[in-house]
């Protein structure tokens, strides 16, 4: 079996890391991962790298799967909403990948907004090495209109 690949864990119900390699896909199964959200557009990777196939390797390890494209213009309210769909409707633990990690732990915390204590979401930031204190000013814009 492959190894886990590397990833910080923002709370006991997500982690974020770098694009991982397909072949360890099962790995996060094994390690009780259920959801995984592909954060990366397709446009950034190689053929045999894209959503599709990590889709097909992951629904054969057990898991769930969902799109949720964070490009390089911005994350737009609607990609907010949808990584907040993907992480209610969907069983946890989630896995987020995009090229390093940022991403998908950026989109998490204004995910998060309202969900969970504000001070909380910086906090799970800092552990993994994320320091965006201008962060805090756009979760609490986004929880006050939740």
């Amino acid at each position: 079996m492959s190894e886990l690949p590397p990833m910080v864990h923002l709370t006991d119900e997500f982690s974020a890391a770098p694009h991982p390699p397909i072949e360890t896909l099962a790995a996060l199964a094994a390690a009780g991962y259920r959801t995984v959200i592909c954060n990366r557009p397709d446009s950034e990777v190689a053929p045999g790298e894209r959503a599709a196939e990590m889709e097909a390797a992951a629904r054969a390890a057990g898991m769930e799967f969902a799109v949720v494209e964070v490009t390089h213009d911005g994350i737009k309210p609607e990609t907010i909403e949808a990584q907040r769909l993907a992480l209610s409707a969907l069983p946890g633990p989630h896995f987020g990948y995009c090229r390093a990690g940022f991403r998908s732990s950026v989109v998490w915390a204004l995910a998060m907004a309202g969900d969970r204590p504000t001070d909380e979401i910086m906090a799970a930031l800092r552990r993994a090495g994320f320091a965006m204190p201008g962060l805090e000013r756009q979760i609490e814009a986004l929880a006050a209109t939740r």
